[in-house]
């Protein structure tokens, strides 16, 4: 017999298939860019998790695109050759030696990746941004010091990931980028290179998966979590110097991809189980979303300079 509590259970689940219905309903059809890293990547169980929640919004109408990094597991290999990883600004001194561990890496991590895609029934097809000049990139320096074989996108192939998504398939791309000028092949930072997937594409939202909860007003406090701003507000947040260590340069993209067509950007913390369903589908969500702009405007639950009323975020 079926118990009061069982029935409490059914009946929750319910309610948070009655409330993903209208989100569901508005993102059919749109292509989402998911940059997937950090922690997530490393634990099996998250990114089973992970696959998951693509494989979901894939089977609900919505057009995912993959594109992961792989600079912890890159820098495990190199220490293991004894290789030493060295980073300016944030990125990679990417030599020659280095650039071949990181494509080697990187290629291990794609093909995962699209082994587990499978075993859950979707048709990804892995790839990388030297795969028919994808992505094409100018050589990036770190301020006014030569980093190597490091790639700033300056061109992406809307047409070959289109192509991909009208036959069915997810892209699950590998930053690393081919020079314009000396088709030598350039290492990407992930976040560089999701952006640019993203503009390209016309994306509705980009998601970046990382090992913190959002964007904070003061990230010794918790709860001080930003759930929704919109680009106006980020913008204010790094001229007052209140965001900075690596979460600076993630806001800075998300806002360029805001300039450039993405509609929405999503911060979450890819070491919550099934971070992307909660975001995407309730209505509190769990991470910290960019809009272009906020819809409504009460200032009164206005905490600092940015709005918590979540009801416009999705």
């Amino acid at each position: 017999m079926v118990n009061n509590d069982q029935i409490d259970a059914v009946i929750a689940k319910a309610q948070t298939l009655i409330e993903a219905l209208p989100y569901i309903k508005r993102f059919n059809g749109t292509k989402i860019v998911v940059k997937y890293g950090g922690s997530a990547m490393l634990d099996e169980d998250l990114k089973f998790h992970v696959i998951q929640d693509v494989a979901l919004l894939k089977l609900v109408g919505m057009k995912p695109i993959i594109v992961h990094g792989g600079g912890k597991e890159i820098s495990k290999y190199l220490s293991r050759l004894g290789i030493e990883s060295r980073f300016e600004n944030g990125l990679r001194v990417t030599d020659e030696q280095t650039l071949d561990v990181a494509e080697m890496v990187l290629s291990k991590v794609n093909k995962s990746l699209v082994t587990l895609m499978s075993e859950v029934g979707l048709r990804a097809i892995g790839i990388s941004g030297k795969d028919a000049d994808l992505l094409q990139v100018k050589k990036k320096m770190a301020g006014d010091k030569d980093i190597g074989y490091v790639g700033e996108v300056v061109k992406t192939d809307a047409a070959l990931l289109d192509t991909l998504i009208d036959n069915d398939f997810i892209p699950v791309i590998a930053p690393i980028g081919v020079g314009i000028e000396d088709h030598h092949g350039y290492n990407i930072n992930a976040d560089d290179c999701a952006c640019a997937v993203a503009t390209a594409i016309n994306a509705e939202k980009l998601a970046f998966l990382t090992d913190i909860e959002g964007v904070f007003t003061d990230p010794t406090d918790k709860k001080t979590l930003i759930s929704e701003m919109d680009i106006q507000e980020a913008r204010e947040l790094i001229s007052s110097g209140v965001v900075g260590g690596g979460m600076l340069p993630k806001l800075q993209n998300c806002i360029e991809a805001m300039e450039k067509g993405v509609s929405r950007v999503h911060i979450l913390d890819g070491r919550l189980e099934h971070c992307l369903l909660l975001e995407f589908f309730t209505e509190k969500g769990i991470g910290t979303a960019i809009l272009k702009e906020a819809l409504f405007k009460d200032k009164g639950e206005r905490p600092g300079s940015v709005w918590a009323d979540r009801t416009s975020r999705k």
